[in-house]
């Protein structure tokens, strides 16, 4: 079984009600799409944009790793899920630098994910010193060996190589980088679980309409998680159309 080709869009602390018409048009233009449409909005317009979406995932940014509890401005998998949303953002750079998440936090989000009934997008990437340092592969090999729990499979679990020093500066890696990391994630998923041969594998690091077919056209890149350029329909519509006909 080949890899489902994912669209993916993060809209961050960006986005209100109004905003939510950018999905009716995304649902419109995008209807016989041969691709999977997401998009991650801010947790207050998880339930709104579930109830208004047609034919597009619905996911959240985070997750507590916790079914419940005293856990003030946290929300739960579960309560992702009664939303309405269908996947969850997992250890995204800016949770590991701004809110010092490491690869066990991940792990343990990851799981309770998993027992919600979401699919995890768990993100990996290396910083600028570490990639000038040579250290890329060993980065986002160690972040998935300690990031990606033993219940995922590719039935419940994708992941995003999102490079931290390409997100949002406009910068992004050459081909031959992107295609040596996402060869490196196949390889592992694929030898660690018996479907990670399956497992869609995402890029995400300043993806937009003008460069998004060059980077499907790379093997090993199932899609993108788009942050951004997914905010309006009329710039993440033609990232939607390049997957479509990657």
């Amino acid at each position: 079984m080949a890899p489902r080709k994912l669209a993916a869009g993060n809209w961050k602390m960006n986005g209100d009600l109004a905003a939510l018409e950018q999905i009716d048009i995304l649902a419109r233009d995008h209807a016989a799409a041969n691709c999977d449409v997401l998009i991650c909005p801010p947790a207050l317009l998880v339930h709104p944009m579930a109830e208004r979406a047609t034919g597009i995932a619905v996911g959240g940014q985070d997750c507590h790793h916790a079914a419940s509890g005293a856990h003030t401005g946290d929300i739960s998998a579960e309560q992702l899920r009664d939303a309405g949303a269908s996947h969850v953002i997992i250890g995204h750079s800016e949770r590991r630098t701004d809110h010092g998440e490491t690869d066990e936090m991940v792990a343990a989000k990851a799981v309770a994910a998993h027992q919600a009934g979401l699919t995890t997008i768990i993100c990996v990437g290396e910083t600028e010193a570490q990639r000038d340092a040579g250290e890329t592969l060993d980065v986002i090999a160690s972040q998935l060996a300690g990031s990606v729990p033993d219940c995922a499979s590719a039935k419940n679990t994708v992941v995003a190589y999102e490079p931290i020093w390409a997100i949002g500066t406009g910068r992004t890696p050459t081909t031959d980088q992107i295609a040596e990391v996402h060869a490196l994630m196949r390889r592992l998923m694929a030898e660690r679980f018996g479907d990670g041969a399956d497992l869609s594998l995402l890029y995400g690091g300043s993806v937009k309409p003008g460069n998004a077919a060059e980077i499907f056209a790379i093997a090993d890149v199932d899609g993108a998680l788009v942050g951004g350029a997914s905010l309006k329909a009329s710039d993440f519509g033609p990232i939607v159309s390049a997957l479509d006909a990657a």
